[in-house]
């Protein structure tokens, strides 16, 4: 009976985690797996690479901050969604829209917005009275990864919305007007009855979508290639290049090793949180 789980998690799980170990520890090319066992070589060249450790750094960064916009928007969004009457469904339906969209789409979409040959941001700016330089986003050093996160909010955000809007919808009402009527209102009644009630929600969502930040590859790959410079490159836009471009699957497995370590240490304490909520 629990034949089908244990294969799709062999499947799925052991095998490519077996497979990119042992790639790791050996000379592998695309067509060429495990040509000759180097031990440790491949995570100590990985280690000692700067753009390497550079791009970890970024990536958690990157990460948190992403996941903090995308929460706080989400829940505040979830809030306004559930005290809207008529038009809540119709505002449900527009905000899921990022969501449904194709995360290449997404990606050519802000490639426009940010276009500094009459996108909408320089639109918006000449609109508003600016006449200096044509503003380049995503040829900024400075500025290109606050607009990968920015097309990355956008198209996360609703998972949150979804999700607390669905814990908000289970929340007793009887008990947030029982508050109301001892005086509680505002940010308040927020505070003290609806924070604790959907408290585990918040923090489950906050752990997913940490995770697919750490995941971010496509956004990159349409709006940037990785640059200016090094100023976007992610360890997943390491790994892809390392794999599918210089063919080198070993140096690409102890990228992905590393990226993996990162992620457990990061996302530990959100765990432990989570489930600490969920019990209380």
């Amino acid at each position: 009976m629990v034949s089908p789980t244990v294969l799709a998690t062999l499947v799925l799980g052991a095998y490519p985690l077996v497979f990119i170990v042992l790639t790791a520890l050996s000379e592998s090319s695309l067509g060429q797996p495990f040509q000759d066992w180097v031990g440790t070589r491949n995570l100590q060249h990985a280690l000692g690479d700067g753009d390497v450790v550079a791009s970890l750094v970024r990536n958690v960064v990157y990460a948190i901050l992403v996941t903090i916009a995308s929460t706080a928007l989400g829940v505040v969004g979830a809030l306004a969604l559930h005290t809207a009457t008529r038009r809540g469904s119709i505002a449900r339906t527009l905000m899921l829209l990022p969501l449904i969209t194709p995360p290449v789409v997404v990606g050519v979409l802000w490639k426009l917005i940010f276009n500094p040959a009459g996108g909408l941001l320089d639109t918006l700016l000449v609109a508003l009275g600016y006449r200096g330089e044509p503003v380049a986003v995503l040829s900024s050093s400075a500025w290109a990864i606050v607009g990968v996160g920015v097309a990355d909010v956008w198209e996360w955000t609703p998972i949150v919305l979804l999700l607390v809007f669905a814990a908000l919808l289970g929340q007793d009402r009887a008990i947030g007007e029982a508050a109301a009527l001892d005086g509680a209102h505002g940010f308040r009644l927020f505070r003290e009855i609806t924070f604790p009630a959907i408290g585990g929600t918040v923090a489950a969502v906050f752990l997913i979508r940490l995770v697919l930040a750490f995941k971010v590859f496509d956004l990159v790959f349409v709006l940037t290639s990785g640059g200016p410079g090094q100023a976007t490159t992610m360890p997943a836009y390491l790994i892809y290049q390392a794999a599918l471009q210089q063919f080198d699957i070993g140096r690409a497995s102890s990228i992905t090793l590393l990226l993996a370590v990162v992620v457990t240490i990061v996302t530990l304490p959100v765990i432990l949180v989570t489930r600490r909520l969920h019990r209380d």
